[in-house]
Parts: structure tokens; C-alpha cells; sequence
């Protein structure tokens, strides 16, 4: 939801043309689709019992974390945060470079100023995730 339309709607609140690193922006969109088949495909695997559709694999046993499902999982989140954290630097990078000099933060729009801290706690937890 973050992407889509702050790619869409930042932009034209702070009158620019395109967002700050277009070819970023391209790159985060392209990486959501690997992460969305390896998502699909390791729940589609027969061995990711007890599952479900939260990606919570159950604590009872060692056999549920060995298994390839489960690292394709975890490596699909992966590819999603970093293309979550490529949008993020872009969001920022436009919000606070790209406005007129005469536009001040305080002028922002209540969306524009939510998208910004949004991903300001986007960049400090995901790293911490991911980690």
C-alpha cells in the first residue's frame, strides 16, 4: 500500500516529475515479484506442515526448521525487505531533496508527512529484522 501509492501521489504533492532515483524505484518494484513466487511456491510445498498463512512454523519440532520450504520463506522476506528498504531511500530522498526551496516540512501534506516517518521506522526496524 506504501508503494503504490506513495510512488503515485508523492510526486505530485511536492511537485516534481518523477520520484528522486527513478531506477531504484523500478528495481523495488521488480524485486517484489521474485519474493512474491518464492513466497507462493514454498507454501505450496508439501513438506511446510503446520504452516498456514501466517509463516509461523510450529516450535514442537527441529524437522519443521530443516526443511527447504521454510529458507525459501525466509529468503522471499528477505528480497521483500530489501525492496521495501530501496522504496523507503527513495521516498525520503524525494521528499526532503527533490521539494521547492520555499516549501517547507510543515507545508506537507498530512499523507506526505506520514509516508516520511513511515519509512523513516521502516529503515530503522528492518535492518533489525533481517538480522
Amino acid at each position: 500500500m506504501i508503494g503504490g501509492f506513495g510512488n503515485w501521489l508523492i510526486p505530485m504533492m511536492v511537485n516534481t516529475v518523477d520520484l528522486c532515483f527513478p531506477r531504484m524505484n523500478n528495481m523495488s518494484f521488480w524485486l517484489l515479484i521474485p519474493s512474491l513466487m518464492l513466497m507462493v511456491s514454498s507454501s505450496m510445498k508439501s513438506v511446510m506442515n503446520g504452516v498456514g498463512w501466517t509463516m509461523y512454523p510450529p516450535l514442537t519440532s527441529i524437522q519443521y526448521f530443516m526443511s527447504s520450504s521454510i529458507e525459501m520463506m525466509i529468503f522471499s522476506l528477505h528480497i521483500a525487505g530489501l525492496s521495501s528498504i530501496a522504496s523507503s531511500i527513495n521516498f525520503i530522498s524525494t521528499i526532503l531533496l527533490m521539494k521547492n526551496k520555499n516549501f517547507f516540512l510543515s507545508n506537507l501534506t498530512l499523507f506526505t508527512l506520514s509516508i516520511l516517518i513511515t519509512t523513516f521506522l521502516l529503515l530503522l526496524a528492518l535492518p533489525v529484522l533481517a538480522g
